[in-house]
């Protein structure tokens, strides 16, 4: 089976985009001549863009438009996704274009730099997520050959390298998709990531309950076991890496719009561990492991449940999470491997997010929720955040 349906851009901006991406990105010339007729400050609104993009989208039985991933490439270069849409910035979001709009509802981006992508998508009306391949930028995709796999996540390592996630595998190409190997991974795999072609984690529920941490130095030849967590839960979790560090996200139960879950994390490749977070709810029990934790809860409250994580250098780790009970999204972070967490006050209106850092300090959120959609960034770690980008929901008191 292979997939070889283009998919055209249905706006001119998406053509300007593609006249200046040589250059770097910029604004059309029809955007650049009304900003010079009213010009917008920098991070003033979102300069009629999304709006735009909500009139083209409205009509009966249409949900409202919504951000769904976030990716950021430096400090100034970046795309946000959603249903239907890309659009990106070149000037650290002062202003911003249309870079896709059509049909696909992407759930995941992932770009090795401004021009090379895949993406998971998927169409309203078949929910199966497709994985799409962008050779300029993301103004164009086409289907990427899987065979009879369904990914659920994607990791991109080079031009044409990279992996594909089940929920119980992993899968490496060579080739840009022509072809997939499946990776050996250990038995009862629920979330496996690789740092390079070499060194992965995997982890896994283990016989009789609690969870496991695996690390292979061979490309999934061999398994070695790095951590061991008591839990009554099976609901898994996920895992994150970069260089020597390694953390592990751990579901407890759910109930109530709460979430119980534990945050592990090593500096060394997983030869010792801290637990970090235990959040123990009312609706979701105990938080899985034992122990003294450095905090007894995450990011967002009440009940926060953890989104995505960003790593970088020795010791950064940054970890969005959302409240639907309190209506808030937040981060956490620590500076020093987990020996020290801050949950930073919750500032943001929102239920879901996903973050994108730059480094250990300049990152932006992306509010996933379909009424409360919006872009924040930040320049000192996610202390304070600025809005750079909001549909009109977003936008109401």
């Amino acid at each position: 089976m292979r997939l070889h349906k283009w998919i055209k851009p249905v706006s001119a901006a998406a053509a300007a985009f593609l006249l200046v991406l040589p250059m770097g990105w910029g604004p059309s010339p029809k955007a650049a001549a009304a900003a010079q007729q009213t010009p917008a400050p920098c991070g003033s609104g979102d300069h009629g863009l999304l709006q735009d993009l909500q009139l083209q989208d409205t009509g009966a039985g249409r949900e409202p438009l919504r951000f769904t991933d976030i990716q950021f490439l430096s400090q100034s270069t970046g795309r946000a996704a959603g249903t239907g849409f890309i659009i990106g910035t070149s000037d650290a979001g002062c202003h911003w274009q249309e870079i896709y709009k059509g049909s696909w509802q992407f759930e995941q981006i992932d770009f090795t730099d401004n021009v090379r992508g895949w993406a998971l998508a998927v169409l309203p009306a078949k929910q199966t997520p497709v994985l799409l391949a962008s050779a300029d930028g993301g103004a164009h995709w086409k289907g990427v050959y899987t065979g009879n796999l369904h990914f659920e996540r994607i990791q991109l390592m080079g031009a044409k390298s990279g992996y594909g996630y089940t929920a119980a595998g992993a899968y490496r190409t060579n080739d840009g998709g022509n072809s997939w190997a499946k990776v050996p991974t250990p038995a009862n795999t629920r979330y496996a990531i690789f740092n390079d072609a070499k060194t992965g984690y995997a982890l896994t529920l283990a016989p009789g309950g609690g969870y496991r941490v695996w690390q292979t130095r061979n490309g999934g030849h061999s398994w070695g076991e790095k951590l061991k967590v008591g839990a009554s839960s099976t609901a898994g979790g996920q895992l994150y890496s970069r260089d020597n560090q390694v953390w592990a996200v751990l579901y407890g139960d759910s109930g109530m719009s709460q979430v119980s879950y534990a945050l592990y994390g090593s500096t060394d490749q997983g030869a010792h561990w801290k637990r970090v977070i235990a959040q123990n709810t009312a609706g979701g029990g105990p938080a899985p492991g034992t122990g003294k934790a450095v905090v007894s809860s995450g990011p967002a409250q009440p009940g926060g449940h953890p989104g995505n994580m960003q790593l970088y250098g020795k010791e950064t780790a940054i970890l969005a999470g959302g409240s639907p009970a309190g209506g808030m999204v937040s981060v956490g972070v620590t500076y020093n491997g987990g020996k020290t967490w801050k949950n930073l006050k919750p500032s943001i209106n929102g239920y879901d997010a996903r973050i994108s850092f730059a480094n250990g300090k300049d990152g932006w959120l992306a509010v996933t929720s379909a009424t409360k959609s919006s872009i924040y960034s930040t320049h000192d770690g996610g202390a304070t955040w600025n809005r750079k980008f909001a549909f009109q929901e977003a936008l109401q008191p």
